[in-house]
């Protein structure tokens, strides 16, 4: 039986605010609910599971999908009744009890400028801060119950909440605990995956060393991938056209199975074999691709075929163009003072600005790209995290920039130079008129020009 671990500073965390939330505490308040982040597949939830199972305590559990609905209102009533059913349980069996609920930013996170603000996400946020304000309060719509509620702790998991409503976030109503876990706890972690099977410490550790920049999910898929060639040839054995009804319609008898070969060696092949996958994936990136051709195909064809594609040039009314920018600048600032390259960089013999001459430290693909979002008409923003936030995507813009090629490239240049050791990409912003006259803010590319491992 596979034996599980969960980190002290984890258990602490979670089991000091439950406890402390079914404790009257003189002249403290106390905050209701704990927001647990960090980067995907950490176990943050499993974790939680954990405790709750430890600790003997009620959960009731929501998703992130239940925070939307075609008709407005009942996420936020849904809440509510959950929040009740749990301090109900909690009453009955006399145990303390939680509201879980997961993944609470791909819910009622805004990701950009695109993404849809509905009545729905409103209200869920005026309910959970209304809850956290008034837990002993929480009445169901269209009724009023004169006794006072159960107060029960809210526990929130994501991976950024930097997406959500800042008032829901502030301290008072939230306590915030970004799960990172160490080298030590994820050893712990990995081990207690692989215990069943005989795995020795040493190797663990030397498993894990191998694969440092991984979640801990990651070594949990691992173990699963090895007995994939077993069940392959239990498909063989059967028939493909037998294992359906053989498995569905078995005797009740479980399928056994031979043990897999747990060696370091082969444990380092599968996952080596994991990660070409997805360095597949990232590398692909078809429809980012798929996106950038069909926009390059449809200006080719409204294009005269005897009159070449002019060269990018500086928007003619910058009153304009800093009009039509207003919107996305609201959500990601103003691009920082740079000097202005149009003027300084050298010319070809046909007048056109020789980039290359002057970006030397930039990737010629990296400047025809820019070249070709702006020729499309497309805005262009540059973007910076450090190597900790790289991790949970918490990307910091630098700069948006329209119609003026020069003034992008030089931007780019010096948030190089700015930030060596940081994370560099650039971000293509459709600017495609919508009905309305509104424009159309999707990201059609990002592209990562610098890594802090790697040298321009």
């Amino acid at each position: 039986m596979m034996s599980y671990y969960i980190p002290p500073k984890f258990l602490d965390r979670l089991a000091v605010h439950i406890t402390k939330n079914f404790l009257d505490l003189p002249n403290v308040k106390v905050p209701l609910i704990l927001g647990i982040h960090g980067r995907k597949g950490e176990g943050k939830t499993f974790m939680c599971e954990l405790v709750f199972k430890r600790m003997g305590i009620g959960v009731v559990l929501m998703s992130a999908g239940e925070l939307e609905s075609p008709d407005a209102g009942d996420p936020a009533r849904l809440i509510r009744l959950r929040y009740r059913e749990a301090g109900e349980w909690s009453r009955v069996n006399g145990r303390m009890a939680v509201l879980m609920i997961n993944d609470v930013d791909a819910g009622i996170g805004r990701v950009d400028g695109s993404t849809q603000y509905t009545v729905n996400t409103q209200l869920v946020n005026a309910t959970l801060m209304n809850i956290a304000d008034n837990p002993t309060n929480v009445q169901l719509p269209g009724s009023y119950d004169a006794e006072p509620t159960q107060r029960i702790p809210v526990i929130l998991t994501g991976n950024d909440f930097a997406t959500l409503y800042a008032p829901l976030i502030r301290d008072g109503r939230m306590e915030k605990f970004f799960w990172d876990p160490t080298h030590e706890d994820r050893v712990g972690i990995v081990s207690g995956m692989f215990e069943a099977d005989g795995v020795s410490k040493s190797d663990i550790e030397k498993l894990v060393n191998t694969f440092p920049a991984q979640a801990t999910d990651f070594f949990g898929a691992l173990r699963s991938r090895l007995y994939d060639e077993q069940i392959a040839e239990l498909i063989n054995a059967i028939g493909i056209d037998k294992i359906s009804q053989k498995v569905v319609h078995s005797d009740g008898k479980p399928t056994e199975f031979r043990k897999p070969n747990f060696t370091l060696g082969h444990l380092v092949e599968i996952g080596n074999a994991m990660v070409r996958e997805q360095d597949r994936i990232r590398e692909l990136r078809l429809v980012e691709e798929y996106n950038v051709a069909l926009k390059s195909r449809n200006v080719s064809d409204r294009q005269p075929a005897s009159t070449p594609a002019a060269s990018p040039q500086p928007s003619p009314n910058a009153d304009s163009t800093a009009a039509s920018s207003g919107e996305y600048f609201a959500y990601y600032g103003h691009s920082s003072d740079v000097p202005d390259y149009e003027t300084t960089k050298p010319r070809n013999g046909n007048g056109h600005a020789n980039h290359q001459s002057r970006s030397s430290s930039l990737d010629v693909e990296i400047v025809a790209q820019i070249e070709e979002l702006m020729r499309q008409g497309n805005q262009v923003a540059i973007e910076v995290v450090d190597a900790r936030r790289f991790r949970t995507g918490s990307w910091q813009s630098y700069g948006v920039f329209d119609g003026d090629v020069g003034r992008a490239i030089a931007a780019l240049e010096a948030c190089l130079q700015e930030h060596a050791r940081d994370y560099v990409r650039i971000v293509g912003i459709s600017g495609a008129a919508l009905a309305g006259g509104k424009a159309d803010r999707r990201r059609i590319l990002e592209t990562v020009v610098q890594r802090p491992s790697s040298n321009r």
